[in-house]
């Protein structure tokens, strides 16, 4: 199963690449493949291409600030805040898991 994710918070420092470093470092070891989009102070890094988009089975939102999101329109798209994605990595999987996540 695939899973990309964009993570941003309004600082763009140290909590938006933690958040994408939990969600990756989890998502693995659970085996998932993982992509994860930072949208920090430097811009965005590690961008999510189409084809990144369309393969996807599911999409983690962890984000604070504004993120493009008409990009993930008719995936499957669970929105968190970034404190989750760092503070609650385990919930987060456990919700993509359990397979109740609505389309956007």
């Amino acid at each position: 199963m695939k899973i990309i994710g964009v993570c941003a918070c309004p600082a763009g420092i140290a909590h938006t690449y933690m958040a994408a470093d939990n969600l990756e470092r989890k998502g693995t070891k659970l085996g998932f493949q993982m992509k994860v989009e930072t949208n920090g102070s430097g811009g965005v890094e590690n961008r999510l291409s189409e084809d990144d988009i369309k393969s996807a089975d599911y999409v983690i939102v962890a984000a604070d600030i504004g993120v493009e999101m008409e990009r993930f329109k008719g995936k499957k798209v669970l929105q968190v805040s970034v404190t989750d994605a760092i503070r609650r990595t385990d919930e987060v999987f456990k919700r993509i898991q359990s397979g109740d996540i609505n389309i956007y």
